[in-house]
C-alpha cells in the first residue's frame, strides 16, 4: 500500500505543481525548484501521515468514497489473464535499476575520482596565467583551481569541505578569458549552493523513493533547475550573461560534433552532460541570451502554500 500510494501521490503532486507553475507564470528557477521539492519529499511520508490522521483510511467504507483506489486498479487483469499489478512491479523494478545505474554509480565514481587531486596551478605555466587572469576580476572568494593536462573538455567542482574546481587544458585552449571566468563562476555557484545542504537532503528523500518513476523524473527537473540557478548566480558575479551562453554553446557544439562520451561537466550531485542534456543546454543558452536571468532573492510563498494545501487535500482521498 505504501509503494502504490507513494506512486499515486507523487504523480498527482507533479500534475498539480505543473499546472500551478503555468497558472502563476513562475519562471524563476529557484522558485520552480522549491515547488518541485514537494513531489519528491511529500510522497515519502504522505501515507504514514494520513494513516496517523485517520487509521480507518484503509477500510472498505473509506475506499468506496475515495477519489482513487489503487487496490481496485492493481487487481484488474489485462485480457483476463495478466494482472495489472505485474506491470506496476516491472515499472518499479526498471526505475530502481535506472536509479542505480544512472545516479548512484556516477556519484560513487565522482566521489572516488575527486580524491585523486591532479597538480594545481603553476605560476610559470601559460595555462595558469590564463586562469589567474580570469580569476582576478571575480568579486568573490577564490576556490582552489586545478588544471588537468587533458585535451578533452573537462569541467567540474568538488563541493565537499575541500572545495575545488577542476578544468582541463583542452577547455582553456578553446574558451576565451571571459568564458573561462563565466565557467569558473558557475562552478563557484555550485560550491556555494552546496554549503546549504537542502539539495542533498532532497536527494536523500529521492533515494528513499528509488522505485518511483515520477520522483525519478521530478528530481531530474530539480537538477536542471539547479543548473539554471547556478547560471543566474554566475551572471550576478560576472555581469556577463553572453560569456556564459557562449561557454555553454562550446560544450553543446563540441558534444554534437564529436564522439564526446568522455566530455562532461559535473555538478554538485555528479550529473554528467550526455546526449539527453543537449536540450537543457539549449534552454539555458536561450534564457541567458534572452535576458531571462533572475534575482534569486524573489519569493512566491502564497502560491507555494496554496499548491501544497491542494496536494495534501486531494491525496488524502487517494488510497
Amino acid at each position: 500500500m505504501y509503494i502504490a500510494q507513494a506512486f499515486c501521490h507523487s504523480l498527482i503532486a507533479a500534475v498539480i505543481i505543473d499546472r500551478a507553475l503555468k497558472i502563476w507564470d513562475i519562471t524563476n528557477p529557484l522558485i520552480k525548484q522549491r515547488f518541485l521539492f514537494i513531489s519528491v519529499i511529500f510522497p515519502t511520508f504522505s501515507f504514514p501521515m494520513y494513516q496517523m490522521i485517520n487509521p480507518e483510511r484503509g477500510s472498505i467504507s473509506f475506499r468506496l468514497e475515495s477519489v482513487f483506489d489503487t487496490n481496485r486498479w492493481l487487481n484488474l487483469e489485462l485480457f483476463g489473464k495478466v494482472p495489472l499489478s505485474l506491470f506496476f512491479v516491472l515499472i518499479l523494478f526498471f526505475t530502481a535499476l535506472v536509479f542505480f545505474i544512472q545516479e548512484m554509480i556516477p556519484i560513487w565514481k565522482h566521489a572516488f575520482k575527486s580524491q585523486k587531486v591532479p597538480p594545481g596551478i603553476k605560476e610559470d605555466d601559460d595555462y595558469a596565467a590564463v586562469v589567474n587572469k580570469a580569476l582576478a576580476d571575480l568579486p568573490v572568494e577564490k576556490p582552489d583551481i586545478f588544471i588537468i593536462d587533458d585535451d578533452r573538455f573537462v569541467l567540474f567542482s568538488r563541493t565537499d569541505k575541500n572545495a575545488a574546481i577542476f578544468l582541463s587544458t583542452g577547455l582553456i585552449n578553446v574558451l576565451n578569458t571571459e568564458q573561462i571566468q563565466a565557467a569558473i563562476a558557475h562552478e563557484i555557484a555550485h560550491i556555494a549552493r552546496n554549503k546549504k545542504p537542502l539539495l542533498m537532503v532532497v536527494f536523500l528523500f529521492r533515494t528513499l523513493m528509488f522505485f518511483n518513476p515520477v520522483v525519478l523524473l521530478e528530481f531530474r527537473r530539480i537538477v536542471h533547475e539547479e543548473e539554471k540557478i547556478c547560471d543566474d548566480i554566475a551572471v550576478s558575479i560576472t555581469q556577463k550573461p553572453d560569456a556564459l551562453a557562449e561557454t555553454l554553446k562550446n560544450f553543446y557544439h563540441e558534444h554534437e560534433d564529436s564522439n564526446l562520451a568522455h566530455m562532461k561537466t559535473t555538478s554538485t550531485i555528479g550529473t554528467t552532460i550526455e546526449d539527453s542534456h543537449n536540450m537543457l543546454l539549449k534552454s539555458r543558452v536561450k534564457r541567458l541570451q534572452g535576458g531571462q536571468v533572475h534575482n534569486n532573492s524573489n519569493s512566491e510563498w502564497l502560491p507555494f502554500i496554496i499548491t501544497l494545501a491542494a496536494i495534501v487535500l486531494i491525496n488524502y482521498f487517494v488510497v
